[in-house]
C-alpha cells in the first residue's frame, strides 16, 4: 500500500504540473520556463513526501492531521508568494 500511495504523489505532482503545460499550448497568458516547472516539480513532491513521511511516522491521528495541515499551508503560502509575492520578499515572482 505505501508503494502505491508514493506512485500516486509522483503521479499527482505530474498530472498537476500538465495543467500549466497545456494551458502553455493555448494561450499566451501562461508563460513558465523549465526553472519554473522544476520550483514547482519540487515544491509538489516535497510536500508530498513529507505528508507520506507524516502518515507513517507519527500515529496520533490527531497530530497527522495539524501535521499535514501546517505542511498544506506552508505549500499554499510559498506557492503564493512565488507567483506573486504576497509578503514582497527578494524570491517574489512579481
Amino acid at each position: 500500500m505505501q508503494t502505491k500511495r508514493l506512485i500516486a504523489i509522483e503521479l499527482g505532482a505530474a498530472l498537476l504540473l500538465l495543467i500549466p503545460l497545456t494551458a502553455m499550448q493555448f494561450t499566451d497568458e501562461v508563460t513558465w520556463t523549465l526553472s519554473d516547472f522544476v520550483v514547482m516539480g519540487v515544491l509538489l513532491l516535497g510536500t508530498g513526501l513529507v505528508c507520506e513521511l507524516v502518515l507513517r511516522t507519527v500515529h496520533n491521528k490527531d497530530y497527522r492531521i495539524g501535521i499535514i495541515a501546517v505542511v498544506l499551508v506552508a505549500l499554499f503560502l510559498i506557492w503564493a508568494e512565488l507567483a506573486v509575492g504576497i509578503f514582497g520578499t527578494p524570491f517574489a515572482g512579481s
